[in-house]
């Protein structure tokens, strides 16, 4: 059933939410099998599965309508991916790498006010100044994590804001298919390009059934997290979505000791129940304008 537009931000932060769960599960898989097809092989294995996913569940109808919107997007989005999965070779962990990711809610509010011309409220301002204390918890300057991947990353994070903004603007005119398909399908160009740059560590092509299958779903998972991330900013203002970037915190956390033994610092720990506290706080102030609206249209 369609939501009714009282309860639309509520309901695309909800898909929201799975899309970021999603998501956690999909870079564990490809920070596994980063190591046998290196940098440029996932960008095209996540390129062609996904691309082929979203294809098919839409029929082919994926062409654009804000064409240099979407292309522009999808290019800084596999860029961004691609310093992403250098630091994941080089060993930065997924949690610490999540909680340089933490930046990008306070500059998807921040962007969201000049690009989309969206008001926030003092409280959430207040919010994302507390999440933003958080991570800088995380990162601990001249600690562990206060390396030059860190730097690298946070400026990945800052074309990673940009990006969701503009998926913002794109619901405005495009499908989610249109959306999420030309993201997907814009890794391939890349992961060409960058085939002369990064050296393919053991083979392209998977060399067990493990590897083969992390490969598919880490392009099956992109492509559904995807749809829901552009389904859920054609419902939602980015100051509502921006904090859910924080729930990947204990995603991360919990697969990196599981799968690669990655134990984060207890100011990683410390950090991550501040950024998701603040986060819980503006779902919770987005629940309260959604009753007042509903109020104000009774």
């Amino acid at each position: 059933m369609t939501p009714q537009p009282r309860d639309a931000a509520v309901h695309g932060i909800m898909l929201a939410a799975a899309g970021y769960s999603i998501i956690a599960c999909a870079d564990a898989a490809v920070k596994w099998v980063l190591p046998q097809v290196g940098v440029a092989g996932v960008l095209l294995w996540r390129g062609i599965v996904g691309a082929m996913v979203v294809a098919i569940l839409f029929r082919g109808r994926v062409w654009p309508k804000n064409r240099r919107v979407v292309f522009g997007r999808s290019i800084l989005h596999a860029a961004v991916a691609i310093i992403w999965y250098v630091a994941w070779m080089r060993g930065v962990g997924l949690a610490d790498s999540y909680a340089v990711a933490a930046l990008a809610p306070i500059m998807m509010t921040l962007l969201a006010i000049p690009m989309l011309g969206e008001t926030v409220g003092w409280r959430r301002a207040m919010s994302c100044a507390i999440g933003f204390c958080g991570t800088l918890v995380m990162l601990q300057p001249g600690g562990s994590l206060w390396r030059w991947e860190a730097l690298m990353l946070i400026v990945a994070v800052v074309g990673m804001a940009i990006s969701r903004v503009l998926t913002r603007v794109l619901a405005r005119t495009d499908t989610a298919a249109a959306a999420a398909f030309w993201l997907m399908a814009a890794h391939i160009p890349l992961g060409l390009l960058a085939l002369p740059f990064f050296e393919v560590p053991v083979s392209l092509l998977p060399t067990s059934w493990g590897s083969g299958v992390a490969l598919l779903l880490f392009g099956c998972a992109n492509a559904m997290a995807h749809i829901l991330f552009a389904r859920a900013y054609g419902l939602a203002p980015v100051a509502a979505l921006a904090p859910l970037e924080y729930t990947v915190l204990p995603f991360g956390a919990v697969l990196g000791y599981f799968l690669f033994s990655e134990i984060p610092a207890w100011t990683t720990w410390l950090g991550a129940s501040i950024v998701v506290g603040a986060g819980i706080y503006n779902l919770h102030r987005e629940r309260i304008r959604a009753r007042e609206r509903r109020a104000a249209q009774a």
